[in-house]
């Protein structure tokens, strides 16, 4: 069982377990972190009421394409609660005595902060159900005919889970979630302002037009960006004079092959193979994990949403299709043109 615990109070990051760059990047209130301003506006409104009647934050389930600063923000939350948090995944909750080990070690007020929590096992879940509710942990003790129950007080704790597929969570864990929110995708604006900060952290030097560019092409994710940012830094290093200007990040850009909408050779990979085999779709997801050798999660929790999100792809009942503006951005409006023709 991996879990690991950050306390919130602690502002030397050299006492956290994580690198400190990484502790460093990642924000520690509300005001240092960027976007996301609907969701902000709202857990602050339930820390707020939290803190006046002292009673513990209601559990909150957060949900997300990958990257979007779910486990930053379960930071935030508990920065702001003046509380610590304890970090697991649901792979890492294999059995119902792990998950007593991590509730019976919270104290009041603490979150257990639970990332990927669609994978926990469902006799897991089963003893959740009653902790969440009840702050109540029913465990069995012995086998056969002597086996009793024994229940035991919890302290007043709070869960958030993270996901990054809602509808994978049973009905009846989902339901015990006080707090159901979103995080969408980030505006340019945003991205280049999360780009801005880290690079004064990391004390890289940036100009404005770079950090405009690789928002552009950071599929408005801040991960992405901020791994962009690192590997945009290298390149600078090794071949200038550590300045991150327009050229060099257009060079660094074209070395990772990522294209001006921010395609990787994955995405632009996923487009051409419904182009070229299947005339621009309708085809099936399976279909496409054949082709591509890519998992069927990968493409749907990975390549899909900012596809999506951009304008490039679209579900439809018989399955996935890509749009006009994909056959002009790879380039191929005139095969197609030329293909409809002779169907004609």
């Amino acid at each position: 069982m991996i879990e690991r615990i950050i306390t919130a109070a602690a502002d030397n990051p050299a006492d956290s377990e994580e690198p400190q760059i990484e502790v460093t990047l990642r924000p520690k209130d509300f005001s240092s972190y960027i976007g996301q301003d609907r969701l902000k506006e709202n857990l602050k409104l339930a820390i707020a009421a939290a803190k006046k009647r002292n009673e513990p934050l209601d559990h909150i389930l957060l949900y997300g394409p990958p990257g979007l600063g779910k486990t930053t923000m379960a930071s935030v939350i508990a920065n702001e609660m003046n509380t610590q948090i304890r970090i697991t995944s649901g792979p890492a909750v294999e059995r119902p005595g792990d998950l007593a080990s991590l509730l019976t070690n919270l104290s009041d007020h603490d979150i257990l902060f639970i990332d990927e929590i669609h994978r926990l096992h469902r006799t897991v879940e089963e003893v959740l159900y009653t902790a969440m509710e009840d702050f109540k942990l029913d465990i069995m003790l012995g086998k056969g005919p002597s086996a009793r129950s024994l229940r035991l007080d919890l302290p007043h704790f709070t869960i958030i889970g993270a996901t990054t597929r809602t509808g994978s969570i049973a009905a009846p864990l989902r339901d015990r979630f006080g707090m159901v929110h979103r995080l969408d995708f980030y505006t340019k604006e945003q991205i280049e302002a999360i780009i801005k900060r880290t690079a004064s952290i990391l004390n890289i030097a940036i100009d404005p037009t770079a950090a405009s560019v690789l928002a552009e092409r950071s599929r408005l994710t801040p991960r992405i960006a901020n791994r962009m940012l690192r590997r945009v830094r290298d390149y600078a290093d090794i071949n200038g004079d550590g300045i991150i200007d327009t050229d060099i990040t257009y060079k660094a850009l074209k070395l990772l092959d990522i294209d001006e909408l921010g395609l990787d050779p994955a995405d632009r990979l996923l487009l051409m193979a419904i182009i070229d085999n299947y005339r621009g779709g309708p085809v099936g997801v399976e279909t496409l994990a054949a082709i591509t050798a890519e998992e069927r999660a990968t493409i749907e929790d990975m390549i899909e949403p900012y596809l999506l999100q951009v304008g490039l792809l679209e579900r439809t009942p018989r399955g996935r299709k890509v749009t006009p503006k994909a056959y002009t951005h790879l380039g191929k409006a005139k095969d197609n043109q030329s293909h409809q023709s002779k169907l004609v």
